[in-house]
């Protein structure tokens, strides 16, 4: 059922009942097939980039909708709700886009904000590695400069969109210093070097690829690194807390359709003469999750506010993906026990839900990650 949601303007209620259209047309009436085929859904990010839904809270100038990162955000979950796989990419496009728009110079804005806002091209996030996940400072990739711009070696783990999309930003090493020997680069697909292992076989979220990239000896020219030389940890952290919103609306989102699903089937199903939402343990079960779902999207909106506001919000955002995510996690594991054996096939989604749940616990930092930033912000208030 729709959201009943409290939009800032009237232009933002209406991009979500755009968003609604396109999402059930182009992505429910898809996601079955696409899951468990692999099917990768090319044509559907190029009708949400038509629509203008792929570079949302960026600045019109450069093709952007200007939106206030709240209405960004409920249109992430209306598209989670629908097709995980799907959010999480143009959740990870947005935040490819960031490094150049908040730290890039005019002429590269100008060069490559267009098309990555109008979808014309699909960008991804380059930061991880297989040693280095949650302690990104340990990256190895190294960027060596040479006349001109920088030979790339090294190789980087876990890339939504990986060897799909048309750039990659990546972050390498350029010095020795751990925390200040990284830099960030606008990396064209097409670099010669450039190649990408087989997708990782996942549980859910399977329409999307995750890859390793592999980075032999690859050029760069110089005016492809964003911002100073050693400034790209700092570039990257800045990312990373709307990037945890983007993950919570999602798995908001993931919640509401599981939900969603759960009712349904406790409306139609009877036993012992009377439907099973009447039974007062499923019904206070229900009530449960509609709770969950409700507290959690309420979490999520007062992390964007404050971004919108300009206000910190780091500590509300690791709040809103931890409570989002663990709660989209229990949400549904519990519809699956609502559907009891036929949660457990295919016939119903909700087993695709849970098996999608579990990784938003992980991304964006894992909910172990999300506990040590709240912690360090309590410690030091005064």
């Amino acid at each position: 059922m729709p959201v009943d949601r409290l939009l800032p303007t009237p232009e933002a209620a209406e991009l979500i009942d755009l968003t609604r259209r396109i999402a059930d047309g182009e992505l429910a009436t898809r996601v079955v097939e696409g899951e468990r085929d692999d099917v990768y859904p090319a044509d559907a990010f190029a009708v949400l980039g038509r629509a203008g839904l792929l570079g949302l809270p960026y600045a019109e100038e450069f093709g952007g909708g200007g939106q206030p990162y709240e209405v960004y955000l409920q249109v992430l979950e209306e598209l989670g709700s629908r097709w995980a796989a799907v959010a999480v990419a143009v959740s990870v496009h947005g935040l490819s886009c960031h490094p150049i728009a908040a730290y890039g110079t005019r002429t590269q804005q100008e060069r490559w904000l267009p098309g990555l806002l109008a979808g014309s091209q699909i960008g991804a996030y380059s930061l991880s590695e297989a040693h280095a996940g949650s302690d990104a400072a340990a990256l190895r990739c190294e960027a060596t400069a040479v006349d001109g711009g920088y030979r790339i070696n090294g190789s980087k783990a876990w890339i939504t969109n990986g060897g799909r999309a048309d750039a990659y930003t990546l972050f390498a090493r350029t010095g020795a210093d751990r925390s200040g020997g990284v830099s960030c680069f606008h990396v064209p697909a097409t670099v010669a070097g450039l190649t990408f292992g087989a997708p990782e076989d996942k549980m859910g979220l399977r329409a999307v690829p995750t890859t390793s990239a592999y980075y032999d000896d690859a050029f760069v020219p110089g005016d492809h690194r964003i911002g100073d030389e050693g400034q790209g940890l700092a570039i990257a952290f800045s990312a990373l807390d709307s990037g945890r919103l983007g993950i919570a609306a999602i798995a908001v989102g993931l919640a509401q359709g599981a939900l969603d699903a759960a009712l349904d089937y406790a409306r139609q199903r009877e036993t012992f003469g009377r439907r099973i939402i009447d039974h007062q343990g499923l019904g206070f079960l229900l009530a449960d999750l509609a709770a969950t779902v409700e507290s959690a999207r309420a979490t999520y909106l007062d992390a964007a506010r404050r971004r919108d506001a300009g206000r910190p919000y780091s500590r509300q955002a690791s709040i809103a993906k931890l409570v989002a995510t663990d709660g989209a996690m229990r949400v549904t594991t519990d519809a699956v026990q609502v559907l009891g054996g036929y949660g457990y096939t295919r016939a119903f989604p909700v087993e695709r839900y849970m098996r999608e749940a579990k990784v938003m616990q992980i991304f964006e930092g894992t909910n172990q990650i999300q506990r040590l930033v709240i912690s360090r912000h309590l410690a030091a208030q005064p």
